[in-house]
Protein backbone atom coordinates (compact mmCIF):
# COMPACT_ATOMS: atom_id res chain seq x y z
CA UNK A 1 0.00 0.00 0.00
CA UNK A 2 3.07 2.34 1.12
CA UNK A 3 4.60 1.58 -2.71
CA UNK A 4 1.34 2.30 -4.09
CA UNK A 5 0.75 5.50 -2.76
CA UNK A 6 4.19 6.67 -3.80
CA UNK A 7 4.06 5.35 -6.76
CA UNK A 8 0.90 7.84 -7.30
CA UNK A 9 2.51 10.55 -5.36
CA UNK A 10 6.00 10.46 -4.31
CA UNK A 11 5.50 14.04 -2.32
CA UNK A 12 3.90 12.35 0.26
CA UNK A 13 7.25 11.06 1.56
CA UNK A 14 7.58 14.39 2.59
CA UNK A 15 4.42 16.15 3.64
CA UNK A 16 4.53 16.38 7.38
CA UNK A 17 1.26 15.63 9.62
CA UNK A 18 -0.01 18.52 12.21
CA UNK A 19 3.29 17.03 14.37
CA UNK A 20 5.47 17.67 12.01
CA UNK A 21 6.23 14.19 11.56
CA UNK A 22 6.99 12.80 8.27
CA UNK A 23 5.76 9.50 6.49
CA UNK A 24 8.97 8.06 7.92
CA UNK A 25 8.87 8.97 11.80
CA UNK A 26 5.06 7.37 11.57
CA UNK A 27 6.86 3.91 10.19
CA UNK A 28 9.26 4.46 12.62
CA UNK A 29 7.29 5.04 15.85
CA UNK A 30 4.90 2.24 14.43
CA UNK A 31 7.93 0.08 13.72
CA UNK A 32 6.86 -0.87 10.51
CA UNK A 33 10.35 -1.51 8.98
CA UNK A 34 8.72 -2.63 5.25
CA UNK A 35 7.26 1.14 5.10
CA UNK A 36 10.20 2.79 6.21
CA UNK A 37 12.27 0.69 3.69
CA UNK A 38 9.64 1.61 0.86
CA UNK A 39 9.42 5.32 1.92
CA UNK A 40 13.37 5.23 1.64
CA UNK A 41 13.37 3.54 -1.58
CA UNK A 42 10.77 5.95 -3.27
CA UNK A 43 12.44 9.23 -1.62
CA UNK A 44 15.50 9.18 -0.30
CA UNK A 45 15.45 12.22 1.45
CA UNK A 46 13.09 11.22 3.58
CA UNK A 47 15.91 10.27 5.71
CA UNK A 48 16.61 13.79 6.45
CA UNK A 49 13.21 15.06 7.58
CA UNK A 50 12.88 16.23 11.13
CA UNK A 51 9.55 17.00 13.54
CA UNK A 52 8.78 19.63 15.58
CA UNK A 53 11.82 18.65 18.24
CA UNK A 54 14.44 18.64 15.57
CA UNK A 55 14.35 14.86 15.56
CA UNK A 56 14.52 12.64 12.48
CA UNK A 57 13.11 8.97 12.34
CA UNK A 58 16.67 7.22 13.83
CA UNK A 59 16.29 9.75 16.98
CA UNK A 60 12.25 8.23 17.01
CA UNK A 61 13.26 4.79 16.68
CA UNK A 62 16.07 4.46 19.36
CA UNK A 63 12.85 3.44 22.01
CA UNK A 64 12.36 0.07 19.82
CA UNK A 65 15.11 -1.55 19.53
CA UNK A 66 14.30 -3.89 16.74
CA UNK A 67 12.77 -0.97 14.72
CA UNK A 68 16.27 1.07 15.43
CA UNK A 69 18.28 -2.59 13.79
CA UNK A 70 15.70 -2.25 10.69
CA UNK A 71 16.32 1.30 10.58
CA UNK A 72 19.83 1.45 10.51
CA UNK A 73 20.06 -0.96 7.80
CA UNK A 74 18.14 1.08 5.31
CA UNK A 75 19.49 4.60 5.88
CA UNK A 76 23.16 4.88 4.60
CA UNK A 77 24.54 8.37 4.71
CA UNK A 78 26.24 9.11 8.02
CA UNK A 79 25.04 12.65 8.34
CA UNK A 80 21.66 11.78 9.16
CA UNK A 81 22.57 8.68 11.74
CA UNK A 82 24.73 11.18 13.65
CA UNK A 83 22.20 14.70 13.31
CA UNK A 84 21.15 16.53 16.02
CA UNK A 85 18.21 17.80 17.10
CA UNK A 86 16.89 20.65 18.36
CA UNK A 87 19.17 20.35 21.61
CA UNK A 88 21.56 19.10 19.49
CA UNK A 89 21.17 15.90 20.83
CA UNK A 90 22.09 12.80 18.09
CA UNK A 91 20.00 9.53 17.89
CA UNK A 92 23.17 8.15 20.48
CA UNK A 93 22.76 11.09 22.61
CA UNK A 94 19.12 10.07 23.20
CA UNK A 95 19.04 6.45 23.58
CA UNK A 96 21.94 7.03 26.56
CA UNK A 97 19.84 10.02 28.00
CA UNK A 98 16.77 8.16 28.42
CA UNK A 99 19.01 4.78 29.37
CA UNK A 100 17.87 2.71 26.06
CA UNK A 101 20.74 0.03 27.29
CA UNK A 102 20.08 -2.09 24.39
CA UNK A 103 19.58 0.75 21.62
CA UNK A 104 22.46 2.62 22.57
CA UNK A 105 24.84 -0.48 21.93
CA UNK A 106 23.45 -1.16 19.26
CA UNK A 107 24.51 2.18 17.95
CA UNK A 108 27.75 1.93 19.36
CA UNK A 109 28.03 -1.23 17.08
CA UNK A 110 27.72 1.07 13.98
CA UNK A 111 30.68 2.55 12.58
CA UNK A 112 28.95 5.38 11.01
CA UNK A 113 28.00 6.53 14.96
CA UNK A 114 30.27 9.10 15.98
CA UNK A 115 30.56 9.20 20.12
CA UNK A 116 32.79 12.15 20.15
CA UNK A 117 29.97 14.76 19.31
CA UNK A 118 29.27 17.26 21.66
CA UNK A 119 25.16 18.49 21.83
CA UNK A 120 24.62 22.44 22.33
CA UNK A 121 25.27 21.82 26.28
CA UNK A 122 28.45 20.47 25.79
CA UNK A 123 27.89 16.48 26.60
CA UNK A 124 28.80 13.48 24.85
CA UNK A 125 26.59 10.62 25.03
CA UNK A 126 28.70 9.49 27.85
CA UNK A 127 28.72 12.66 30.03
CA UNK A 128 24.57 12.63 29.59
CA UNK A 129 24.81 8.96 31.65
CA UNK A 130 27.02 10.34 34.59
CA UNK A 131 23.77 13.02 34.26
CA UNK A 132 21.82 10.72 35.58
CA UNK A 133 23.57 10.31 39.15
CA UNK A 134 22.09 13.85 39.80
CA UNK A 135 18.78 12.41 40.47
CA UNK A 136 19.95 8.84 41.64
CA UNK A 137 18.80 6.64 38.38
CA UNK A 138 21.87 5.01 37.63
CA UNK A 139 21.20 1.06 38.29
CA UNK A 140 24.21 -1.52 37.39
CA UNK A 141 23.01 -1.56 33.58
CA UNK A 142 23.23 2.18 33.25
CA UNK A 143 27.03 1.57 34.73
CA UNK A 144 27.71 -1.13 32.08
CA UNK A 145 26.43 1.24 29.51
CA UNK A 146 28.56 4.32 30.48
CA UNK A 147 31.52 2.00 30.71
CA UNK A 148 30.86 0.97 27.27
CA UNK A 149 30.37 4.61 26.05
CA UNK A 150 33.40 5.39 28.01
CA UNK A 151 35.46 3.20 25.95
CA UNK A 152 34.40 4.26 22.62
CA UNK A 153 35.37 7.60 23.42
CA UNK A 154 38.99 6.75 23.98
CA UNK A 155 39.03 4.21 21.39
CA UNK A 156 37.73 6.79 18.30
CA UNK A 157 38.02 10.30 20.11
CA UNK A 158 41.43 11.67 18.72
CA UNK A 159 41.08 15.28 20.87
CA UNK A 160 39.86 14.01 24.25
CA UNK A 161 40.91 17.65 25.82
CA UNK A 162 37.57 19.02 24.05
CA UNK A 163 35.30 16.23 25.84
CA UNK A 164 33.68 16.55 29.26
CA UNK A 165 35.75 15.04 32.18
CA UNK A 166 35.46 11.81 32.46
CA UNK A 167 34.04 10.46 36.18
CA UNK A 168 35.99 8.19 38.16
CA UNK A 169 34.20 4.54 38.89
CA UNK A 170 34.64 5.69 42.45
CA UNK A 171 32.69 7.89 42.11
CA UNK A 172 29.95 6.42 40.16
CA UNK A 173 29.92 3.36 42.79
CA UNK A 174 29.56 5.98 45.42
CA UNK A 175 26.41 7.71 44.14
CA UNK A 176 25.15 3.91 43.10
CA UNK A 177 24.81 3.27 46.47
CA UNK A 178 23.81 6.42 47.74
CA UNK A 179 20.88 5.64 45.29
CA UNK A 180 20.34 1.84 45.90
CA UNK A 181 16.93 2.45 47.60
CA UNK A 182 15.65 3.48 44.07
CA UNK A 183 13.29 2.03 42.06
CA UNK A 184 16.02 0.68 39.66
CA UNK A 185 17.98 -1.04 42.84
CA UNK A 186 14.77 -2.92 43.53
CA UNK A 187 14.15 -4.06 39.54
CA UNK A 188 17.92 -5.27 39.79
CA UNK A 189 17.55 -7.34 43.36
CA UNK A 190 14.14 -8.48 42.00
CA UNK A 191 16.26 -10.39 39.08
CA UNK A 192 19.18 -11.80 40.89
CA UNK A 193 16.33 -13.24 43.73
CA UNK A 194 14.71 -14.78 40.98
CA UNK A 195 17.35 -16.23 39.02
CA UNK A 196 19.18 -17.31 42.50
CA UNK A 197 15.91 -18.79 43.24
CA UNK A 198 15.00 -20.71 39.77
CA UNK A 199 18.42 -21.96 39.49
CA UNK A 200 18.69 -23.61 43.76
CA UNK A 201 15.22 -25.47 42.64
CA UNK A 202 17.18 -26.99 39.68
CA UNK A 203 20.59 -27.93 41.65
CA UNK A 204 18.02 -29.11 44.45
CA UNK A 205 15.83 -31.20 42.31
CA UNK A 206 18.97 -32.64 39.78
CA UNK A 207 20.82 -33.19 43.07
CA UNK A 208 18.34 -35.56 44.71
CA UNK A 209 17.93 -37.37 41.06
CA UNK A 210 21.58 -38.19 40.98
CA UNK A 211 21.35 -40.75 44.24
CA UNK A 212 17.73 -41.83 43.35
CA UNK A 213 18.52 -43.50 39.93
CA UNK A 214 15.77 -44.09 37.79
CA UNK A 215 14.93 -47.95 37.96
CA UNK A 216 17.17 -47.84 41.47
CA UNK A 217 19.90 -49.86 42.20
CA UNK A 218 20.88 -53.65 42.78
CA UNK A 219 20.98 -54.55 46.16
CA UNK A 220 23.74 -57.04 45.24
CA UNK A 221 26.16 -54.92 43.34
CA UNK A 222 25.21 -51.57 44.65
CA UNK A 223 25.38 -50.57 40.58
CA UNK A 224 22.43 -48.94 38.68
CA UNK A 225 19.77 -51.14 37.11
CA UNK A 226 20.01 -49.89 34.35
CA UNK A 227 23.64 -48.75 33.67
CA UNK A 228 23.67 -50.50 30.62
CA UNK A 229 21.50 -48.64 28.43
CA UNK A 230 22.58 -45.42 26.41
CA UNK A 231 19.14 -43.76 27.65
CA UNK A 232 20.72 -43.91 31.19
CA UNK A 233 24.02 -42.15 30.12
CA UNK A 234 21.73 -39.24 28.74
CA UNK A 235 20.27 -38.58 31.70
CA UNK A 236 23.42 -38.85 33.32
CA UNK A 237 24.92 -35.82 31.02
CA UNK A 238 21.93 -33.76 31.12
CA UNK A 239 21.48 -34.72 34.70
CA UNK A 240 25.15 -33.31 35.58
CA UNK A 241 24.79 -30.37 33.08
CA UNK A 242 21.75 -29.07 34.90
CA UNK A 243 23.10 -29.21 38.26
CA UNK A 244 26.62 -27.74 37.24
CA UNK A 245 24.92 -24.73 35.24
CA UNK A 246 22.32 -23.86 38.06
CA UNK A 247 24.95 -24.12 40.74
CA UNK A 248 27.53 -21.44 38.49
CA UNK A 249 24.58 -19.40 38.77
CA UNK A 250 24.40 -19.11 42.18
CA UNK A 251 27.78 -18.56 42.98
CA UNK A 252 28.31 -16.23 40.44
CA UNK A 253 25.07 -14.04 42.15
CA UNK A 254 27.03 -14.34 45.34
CA UNK A 255 29.64 -11.60 43.51
CA UNK A 256 25.89 -9.91 42.07
CA UNK A 257 24.66 -9.57 45.54
CA UNK A 258 27.75 -8.11 46.87
CA UNK A 259 28.73 -5.83 44.37
CA UNK A 260 26.25 -5.12 41.73
CA UNK A 261 28.11 -2.10 39.80
CA UNK A 262 30.58 -4.65 38.62
CA UNK A 263 27.71 -7.11 37.26
CA UNK A 264 27.04 -6.30 34.43
CA UNK A 265 25.02 -7.23 31.38
CA UNK A 266 27.78 -9.17 30.05
CA UNK A 267 27.55 -11.16 33.51
CA UNK A 268 23.75 -11.63 32.95
CA UNK A 269 24.20 -12.61 29.68
CA UNK A 270 26.17 -15.88 30.83
CA UNK A 271 23.71 -16.57 33.93
CA UNK A 272 20.43 -16.68 31.67
CA UNK A 273 22.35 -18.73 29.15
CA UNK A 274 22.98 -20.81 31.92
CA UNK A 275 19.38 -20.71 33.32
CA UNK A 276 18.28 -21.76 29.95
CA UNK A 277 20.96 -24.87 29.83
CA UNK A 278 19.65 -26.16 33.45
CA UNK A 279 16.23 -26.15 32.35
CA UNK A 280 16.29 -27.68 29.04
CA UNK A 281 19.07 -30.64 30.33
CA UNK A 282 16.31 -30.94 32.94
CA UNK A 283 13.28 -31.68 30.59
CA UNK A 284 15.87 -34.25 28.95
CA UNK A 285 16.44 -36.25 32.28
CA UNK A 286 12.89 -35.79 33.13
CA UNK A 287 12.04 -37.55 29.54
CA UNK A 288 15.03 -40.44 29.59
CA UNK A 289 14.15 -40.73 33.05
CA UNK A 290 10.35 -41.60 32.02
CA UNK A 291 11.59 -43.68 28.79
CA UNK A 292 13.73 -45.88 31.53
CA UNK A 293 11.34 -46.10 34.09
CA UNK A 294 7.74 -46.39 32.76
CA UNK A 295 7.97 -47.40 28.89
CA UNK A 296 8.75 -51.37 29.27
CA UNK A 297 5.29 -50.97 31.05
CA UNK A 298 2.94 -47.98 30.01
CA UNK A 299 3.54 -47.23 26.51
CA UNK A 300 0.86 -44.24 25.88
CA UNK A 301 1.66 -42.53 29.26
CA UNK A 302 4.85 -42.54 28.66
CA UNK A 303 4.66 -41.36 25.23
CA UNK A 304 3.03 -38.77 26.56
CA UNK A 305 5.07 -37.55 29.09
CA UNK A 306 8.19 -37.42 25.96
CA UNK A 307 6.00 -35.77 24.13
CA UNK A 308 4.93 -33.18 26.14
CA UNK A 309 8.68 -32.89 27.81
CA UNK A 310 9.53 -32.33 23.94
CA UNK A 311 7.20 -29.30 23.14
CA UNK A 312 7.68 -27.44 26.29
CA UNK A 313 10.09 -24.72 24.44
CA UNK A 314 8.44 -25.45 21.38
CA UNK A 315 5.78 -23.53 23.90
CA UNK A 316 7.83 -21.27 25.37
CA UNK A 317 9.05 -19.81 22.25
CA UNK A 318 5.04 -19.57 20.80
CA UNK A 319 4.08 -17.53 23.68
CA UNK A 320 7.03 -15.06 23.78
CA UNK A 321 8.22 -15.41 20.30
CA UNK A 322 11.78 -13.15 19.91
CA UNK A 323 11.50 -12.10 23.96
CA UNK A 324 12.41 -15.81 24.85
CA UNK A 325 15.96 -15.06 23.62
CA UNK A 326 16.63 -11.76 25.24
CA UNK A 327 17.63 -11.43 29.10
CA UNK A 328 14.49 -10.75 30.57
CA UNK A 329 15.13 -8.32 33.64
CA UNK A 330 17.13 -6.12 30.88
CA UNK A 331 14.45 -3.16 31.03
CA UNK A 332 13.14 -2.67 27.62
CA UNK A 333 10.74 0.00 26.60
CA UNK A 334 8.39 0.14 23.49
CA UNK A 335 7.28 3.23 21.92
CA UNK A 336 3.69 3.12 21.41
CA UNK A 337 1.63 4.06 18.04
CA UNK A 338 0.92 7.44 19.27
CA UNK A 339 3.53 10.02 20.09
CA UNK A 340 2.29 13.21 21.40
CA UNK A 341 5.27 15.20 22.48
CA UNK A 342 8.39 15.16 24.29
CA UNK A 343 9.38 17.09 27.03
CA UNK A 344 12.49 19.90 28.45
CA UNK A 345 14.02 16.12 29.59
CA UNK A 346 13.91 14.64 26.35
CA UNK A 347 11.90 12.11 27.60
CA UNK A 348 8.95 10.67 25.58
CA UNK A 349 5.18 11.69 26.68
CA UNK A 350 2.81 8.97 25.64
Amino acid sequence: MVSMLLDLKPELASRPNDRQQSALHVAAVNGSIAAATEILQHSPDAAESKDKDGRNAVHVAVSNVDTLRGLLKVIGPAEVINQGDSAGNTPLHLAAKMAHVQSTLTLLKDPRVNPCLLNRDGHTARSLVEERLAVGEMDAYVVYLWEKLKKQEESRCKNLQHLPPVATYQSLRRRSHRSAGSGNGDYFELGVGTYTLVATLIATVTFAATFTMPGGYNQTSGLAIHADRAAFDIFLVSNTVAMCSSITVVFCFIWAWRDPVKFNLEHLRWVHMLTVIACLAMIVSLMTSVYLTVLPTKRWPAYLVITIGACTPVVVILILGKEAFYIPFVQKTVLPVDVKSHNSNGDIQI
